[in-house]
């Protein structure tokens, strides 16, 4: 039996679906996009009186849901499967969108640069616990009209894992998706074998901006999986009661998936969100608040009833440093979203209402979200039942240290958080330097960046996906140089033996 979280009954997620269902085909979507307007009423789905609202009659509903995938895998930059969506795998990636970067060398919060994005990139290329990366931060060193594609390229470079990623344009993901398919043989290789997760936020108030229509209708056409995420801002622009807001979250979320399987029947499609409180006093908007935590488990709890993969703004923190208050935020969330099943948790690294990016906070992140997973797996006897002869053993011995039982179980029973965690006594970390969790977590990173090993990407390939980028761009300016000490290269055979020595060091120091 693996762990799980209850906090719905099914009777009452049936009454969220019929009135999230009784809106689509009264009410319907304002969608802004022309094209995708078109394409769904060339499919048949009708307007309002107004002749300026799509409504979703039940039947296409239904029809969407039985074309919608009950799972899909993602695949490395290689072709190789990496990570299976659906039922209940949980997967965590770090947070996207973030405008601002904590400097862990000086402790400045500033705008991001492309060193910054490719010392994250690397990072988290070696972190167990964090699936896949997200294209987390945009830098300042881009110009706005394809900083999407920038940082898929540097994504591309430095890690072999799928992303999640999105278009910050309306006319962003064809040249994205292009440049994926430099690693596949076309584009129907893209889809059969995607690489990516893109984005696309339902804008609230029961309509699909400009950006999102397009992003929608291409990510379809080109067999790309996306997550619909609505920000559904309780108090504000949705009830501020929880059976309330779970219905007009699930309206933006049915409407993303039924025009997703219209223009492209099979196409992947994660029901997701990013819900948050709206704060009476602060006028701020918590994604960690418990409210909010409680309507990520419960469109969740919807989107398993609909057998449809599931994502969910998770393990990550409002506050504004590693802090108690991160802590206590990120895990507690993490270990709430590996309970309900969630199946791609967006989050770790991220503070700071999701403005801010931490790469202390994503190593701290890796071990909370190891430790969730570790909550979850399966409860089932090993070796210990019947149960007399460790009974036995323990009083032979007055201890199981030794026993063999340990020895053999203990490896994969008992978790072992790395440094970022104290685990020692008083006296041990005294005579370590008394250090703290952000001294910690600050020299974890430094030892991973050291750690890494680049990857080798075809000349060619990297040049057509500089092009593809330069294509879009307005002003014509030199795109940003990669530094040279982050350029993935073949490694000499003495940089191979530094970083060998340095991951040789760290798994001792980890042993220990």
């Amino acid at each position: 039996m693996q762990p799980t979280l209850s906090v719905i009954s099914p009777s009452l997620i049936v009454r969220i679906l019929d009135e999230a269902r009784h809106i689509l085909a009264t009410v319907g979507m304002e969608i802004r996009g022309p094209a995708l307007k078109a394409r769904l009423t060339q499919q048949g789905l009708p307007l309002d009186p107004t002749g300026e609202r799509i409504l979703f009659p039940p039947d296409a509903i239904d029809r969407a849901l039985g074309a919608a995938p009950t799972a899909f895998t993602l695949y490395t930059r290689d072709g190789n499967p990496h990570a299976s969506l659906g039922g209940s795998h949980v997967h965590f990636t770090p947070g996207s969108s973030g405008l601002r970067i904590h400097d862990h060398r000086t402790g400045a919060v500033r705008s991001p640069t492309t060193a910054d994005f490719v010392d994250y990139i690397r990072l988290v290329d070696g972190l167990p616990h964090i699936a896949y990366p997200a294209t987390a931060f945009s830098t300042d060193d881009i110009e706005a009209e394809i900083s999407d594609a920038w940082r898929l390229y540097l994504c591309l470079l430095h890690t072999r894992k799928p992303v999640v990623s999105g278009a910050f344009t309306e006319h962003g993901v064809p040249r994205m998706a292009e440049m994926m398919t430099l690693f596949r043989h076309d584009r129907h290789d893209l889809a059969a074998r995607p690489m990516a997760i893109f984005t696309i936020t339902a804008t609230g108030n029961f309509r699909y901006s400009e950006d999102s229509c397009q992003n929608l209708l291409d990510c379809a056409e080109w067999g790309i999986p996306m997550e619909i995420v609505p920000v559904t801002l309780m108090g504000l622009i949705a009830p501020v009661t929880l059976v309330g807001a779970a219905v007009f979250h699930t309206v933006d979320v049915l409407a993303g998936m039924v025009m997703a399987q219209l223009i492209r029947p099979g196409t992947p499609v994660l029901f997701g969100g990013a819900p948050a409180a709206f704060h009476m006093r602060e006028a701020t908007s918590p994604m960690l608040a418990i409210e909010a935590l409680r309507l990520d488990a419960i469109y969740t709890a919807i989107g398993k009833y609909l057998r449809l993969p599931t994502q969910s703004y998770m393990a990550l923190s409002d506050s504004k440093f590693l802090d108690a208050q991160a802590g206590a935020e990120t895990f507690g969330s993490a270990l709430l979203a590996a309970l309900a099943g969630v199946n791609s948790v967006s989050g770790p690294g991220m503070l700071d209402y999701v403005m801010t990016f931490s790469l202390p906070k994503l190593v701290f992140d890796n071990e909370a979200c190891g430790q969730a997973l570790h909550f979850i797996r399966p409860v089932a006897p090993v070796d210990d039942l019947p149960t007399l002869d460790l009974a036995r053993a323990q009083l032979a011995d007055q201890h199981m240290l030794t026993a063999p039982h340990t020895l053999t179980h203990w490896p994969e029973q008992l978790y072992l958080p790395g440094p970022v965690y104290d685990r020692t006594n008083r006296e041990g970390w005294e005579r370590g330097g008394g250090k703290t969790l952000m001294q910690r977590a600050t020299e974890e990173v430094e030892e991973r960046l050291n750690a890494y090993e680049p990857i080798e990407t075809d000349p060619a390939i990297e040049r057509e996906m500089r092009q593809l980028i330069e294509r879009g761009m307005t002003h014509r300016r030199p795109l940003p140089n990669v530094p040279s000490y982050l350029a993935p290269s073949p490694a000499t055979p003495d940089a191979r033996t530094a970083r060998r020595a340095v991951r040789d060091a760290r798994r001792a120091r980890h042993q220990s």
